[in-house]
């Protein structure tokens, strides 16, 4: 168990080392990296300490998932920071196998995130279909 100035510090020094880098990219072909398919990250919500990072690719397939005590720790934990999580890059390379870029969505930018609502909304149609 930790004090809360404790975690504030770490999550502060957490958020210093990684400022600045850039996200991952997957491109074996060269391609313009506009083209390729985004994998999403957010924060998909949850209680203070627990909350649910998701990872949903452009198609609307969900890629994985981690536990946060924090958004500021997401980026990283989902593998969405240049050379953080390579474990979870080989489920995203099987997916995507001509290429990916990642982005991280914060819970401020998801309302107005047109391509991420359209990645949502093929999530939704798809766990519909599956309903039926």
């Amino acid at each position: 168990m930790t004090t809360q100035a404790a975690a504030n510090i770490y999550e502060a020094q957490h958020v210093y080392t990684y400022a600045g880098r850039k996200v991952a990219v997957f491109n074996p072909h060269e391609k313009n990296i506009g083209e390729l398919p985004v994998i999403y990250g957010f924060n998909n919500g949850g209680s203070a300490g627990w909350l649910s990072a998701v990872l949903l690719a452009a198609d609307g397939e969900c890629l994985g998932s981690h536990c946060c005590s924090s958004e500021a720790y997401m980026p990283h934990d989902l593998g969405i920071i240049e050379g953080t999580r390579e474990d979870r890059h080989e489920t995203f390379r099987e997916h995507y196998p001509d290429g990916y870029r990642m982005e991280f969505v914060s819970s401020d930018e998801l309302e107005g995130h047109k391509e991420f609502n359209a990645a949502i909304a093929m999530a939704n149609a798809k766990a519909q279909e599956k309903a039926a």
